[in-house]
């Protein structure tokens, strides 16, 4: 089983490049924003629960995010791998998933990271705020924020795959055809 996670600052093109992985690789993708939304609407009983998080201005615990992901993998069992897109954030997530998997019998196999510097990514916001109309990509002081929080929360990830030899940096700079040249040459020879 291929699974994969796709990392990268906000503006990293993720949510481009997880499209062309799926669609050579036959993955499913598994966007933690799109399961929390799914349950949260679908009235699930892990929905409601992170919904009493999110309503409290509160951060949904790991264990919660993780029985979503777990209830989505199990939907899925014919698959052929799982792209993890926005998971997992911290360390604490990431040995979780890592068990959750290992009671599958399979493990993630390579994090792929885009690596983008951040005047790029702050031109890629506002680029995406014109064209998509997203709110949060439009407001400086909001995108600089977020880069902030990606690097002094997110980023730590990187060297929980790092010990296991499974973290890979991606340029992800260039056009989007070379940039994805580069992931499918790590991924198939990983």
């Amino acid at each position: 089983m291929l699974n994969i996670v796709l990392f990268g600052p906000p503006g990293a093109g993720k949510g481009t490049q997880s499209e062309r992985i799926i669609e050579k690789y036959g993955l499913v993708h598994l966007s933690t924003g799109d399961v929390f939304r799914a349950n949260i609407k679908g009235e699930t009983e892990l929905g409601i629960l992170a919904k009493s998080y999110i309503d409290a201005g509160k951060l949904v615990p790991d264990e919660v995010t993780i029985n979503m992901l777990r209830s989505e993998v199990l939907k899925n069992e014919a698959a052929k791998g799982f792209i993890f897109d926005g998971f997992p954030r911290t360390n604490n997530q990431a040995a979780a998933l890592d068990n959750f998997l290992i009671e599958l019998n399979t493990s993630i196999k390579v994090m792929l990271a885009l690596e983008v510097e951040e005047n790029e990514l702050k031109t890629r916001l506002a680029k995406r705020s014109e064209i998509s109309g997203r709110a949060d990509d439009a407001n400086p002081e909001v995108i600089a924020n977020r880069i902030h929080v990606y690097n002094s929360e997110t980023a730590p990830v990187k060297e929980f795959y790092q010990e296991q030899n499974k973290f890979v940096s991606i340029d992800g700079i260039g056009s989007i055809d070379e940039i994805t040249n580069r992931l499918f040459s790590v991924i198939d020879n990983f």
